[in-house]
C-alpha cells in the first residue's frame, strides 16, 4: 500500500491534548515550551537559526519549516538556501568556549514524494549561510537578540572551490572567504549573492 507525502497545517499553539473524545488541561504550546525553551542548545538553535534567516528574506509568516528537503530555505525568488548554526557557549560544562567549526559535507538528496536516494553526493543549496552565536558570556546570552549573531554568506560554489577539507570549515577558513554581517544587512546580502548565482550565462 503506497502512502502519499503526508500534508502537513499550520498549528497556532492553542491546539489542546485529548483523551477519550475530551479535551485535557494542556495545548500544543505548554509542549513547544517545554521542548524549545532552551534556545542555546544546539537542536533548538539550530532550528532557531534557520527561522531568522527566513524571516530576513521574508519567509515564515505564514508557512512551515520543511524537514525532509535537501536545504533548509527556499526564497521568493528561488534561491535555495542551507543554515548553519555554531556557538561558543554551550548549555553543558566548558572547561573552555568551543572552537567553531560548521559541518558542510556533501550529502545524497532524499526525495520525500517517492522515497528514493541520490546516488551521487553534493550540496543542494545555492547558498550557504552560517550563522554564529557570537556572545561568549552564560549569564547574559540571548538568542534571540539577534545583536548577539553573526552571519556569514557564502555562494555554494565558494565551497565546492575550496582545496582545504570539503566535510566542514573552521571559522578562521571562513573568515578568508567571506566577512560577516549583522542580521539588519542579511537581506541585502543574500540578494546581492543571488544575483550572481541566478544571473543568466
Amino acid at each position: 500500500m503506497d502512502l502519499p507525502q503526508m500534508k502537513v497545517n499550520r498549528k497556532t499553539g492553542s491546539e489542546r491534548f485529548r483523551a477519550k473524545g475530551e479535551d485535557l488541561d494542556f495545548d500544543l504550546l505548554s509542549f513547544w515550551q517545554w521542548a524549545d525553551s532552551n534556545l542555546v542548545s544546539n537542536t533548538a538553535r539550530g532550528r532557531l537559526a534557520e527561522y531568522v534567516v527566513a524571516r530576513a528574506v521574508g519567509l515564515g509568516i505564514s508557512d512551515m519549516a520543511n524537514d525532509w528537503e535537501a536545504f533548509d530555505l527556499l526564497t521568493p525568488c528561488g534561491l535555495k538556501l542551507e543554515v548553519k548554526s555554531a556557538s561558543y557557549v554551550q548549555t553543558w560544562f566548558q572547561k573552555d568556549l568551543s572552537k567553531i567549526v560548521f559541518n558542510v559535507q556533501p550529502k545524497r538528496k532524499w526525495d520525500p514524494s517517492n522515497n528514493v536516494l541520490d546516488k551521487e553526493p553534493k550540496r543542494h543549496a545555492d547558498i550557504y549561510i552560517f550563522a554564529l552565536l557570537t556572545h561568549a558570556d552564560q549569564d547574559t546570552i540571548d538568542p534571540l537578540n539577534l545583536d548577539q549573531w553573526e552571519f556569514y554568506v557564502v555562494a555554494t560554489s565558494l565551497l565546492d572551490n575550496r582545496k582545504r577539507s570539503q566535510h566542514s570549515i573552521t571559522l578562521k577558513s571562513l573568515k578568508q572567504l567571506i566577512q560577516p554581517v549583522s542580521y539588519t544587512a542579511l537581506y541585502e546580502t543574500i540578494e546581492v549573492t543571488g544575483k550572481t548565482i541566478l544571473a543568466p550565462v
